[in-house]
């Protein structure tokens, strides 16, 4: 008599994804930002820097501009952590409303710079010919002159200001980003959809806006975040010398002017005002190393770990 053989059950295969489906994949710029430890701490820094801007009325634990002439040039003592200047006035709260006023200043001068600079560098990129000719040339006067030296001579047209500082910043960057924005715009204005959106009638504001722009967009960002920090130094530079932000508005580079002369007598009334620039610049410096890593991945992998390839 034969033996019975017991077949092994059928599993059924899993049925395969419906047409256009996938399979949703986690974010990778999590994972990547905390394997990164100095962009974690610059992105940090810059977050508290941004909450003691906008946070200052509530945080400070002085007037920043009331006068007491009962402590004038104290040291640093409980009541008052960084100490106080020549009229008495609390430096911490001059500290965390000049992050106020600086980042203010630094991030309307880099936005419009942004604005007009990558609308300068579509235009130029996209029409080329007479038209890149023309523009770049512009651009190329505006080169020729040190950044901070422009700077300087435009607010000192324009007179003092917080306002007029911002134009000054923003006008002395945005040749940068022309140029940066000019050169993608150049090498999408040939690719195949492109050429395709304009055998379909589009117009050309809509291929700029609708098809070149979203494609040029990582240098934009990643130029925006590391102008901060020089917007920061620039401000501070021209506050030094009274053209930024006038007294008595807490404004870190006015600080550092007034608490110059003072050095030998009263060093922290320049320490902090400075410590704080530079916090600020290198926590700046850190995200823009960081936004630009996350995305180019042609850039992840490549040296030391946490610093950014130049």
């Amino acid at each position: 008599m034969a033996e019975s053989r017991t077949l092994p059950p059928v599993v059924a295969a899993p049925a395969p994804p419906a047409p256009g489906l996938r399979e949703r994949q986690p974010p990778r710029w999590p994972r990547l930002l905390l394997a990164n430890r100095l962009v974690l701490f610059g992105l940090l820094l810059a977050l508290l820097l941004v909450l003691l801007a906008l946070l200052a009325d509530v945080v400070s634990p002085h007037d920043p501009i009331a006068l007491d002439v009962r402590h004038r040039q104290e040291a640093p003592s409980a009541l008052h952590p960084f100490g106080t200047d020549r009229l008495g006035r609390d430096i911490l709260s001059r500290v965390i409303h000049g992050a106020r006023n600086s980042l203010r200043v630094a991030a309307v001068s880099v936005a419009a710079a942004l604005l007009l600079g990558s609308a300068l560098g579509l235009v130029s990129g996209y029409f080329g010919g007479l038209v890149d000719l023309a523009i770049g040339r512009v651009m190329d006067i505006f080169f020729s002159f040190p950044v901070l030296l422009l700077a300087i001579a435009i607010a000192a047209m324009l007179g003092p200001g917080v306002g007029n500082a911002s134009l000054a910043i923003a006008i002395v960057y945005t040749p940068l980003f022309a140029r940066v924005v000019r050169g993608p715009v150049i090498a999408e204005r040939h690719r195949d959809y492109v050429e395709a959106a304009r055998v379909l009638g589009a117009s050309h504001p809509r291929v700029i806006v609708r098809h070149i722009l979203p494609n040029v967009v990582s240098p934009m960002i990643v130029q925006a975040s590391a102008s901060l920090s020089h917007a920061i130094l620039i401000e501070a530079a021209l506050s030094y010398i009274g053209l930024g932000t006038q007294p008595p508005a807490p404004s870190w580079g006015t600080m550092l002017s007034e608490g110059r002369t003072f050095l030998e007598t009263a060093p922290w009334m320049s320490i902090f005002p400075g410590a704080a620039i530079a916090l600020a610049v290198l926590a700046f410096n850190l995200l823009g190393d960081g936004i630009r890593d996350l995305l180019d991945p042609t850039l992840r992998g490549h040296g030391l770990p946490g610093v950014a390839q130049r």
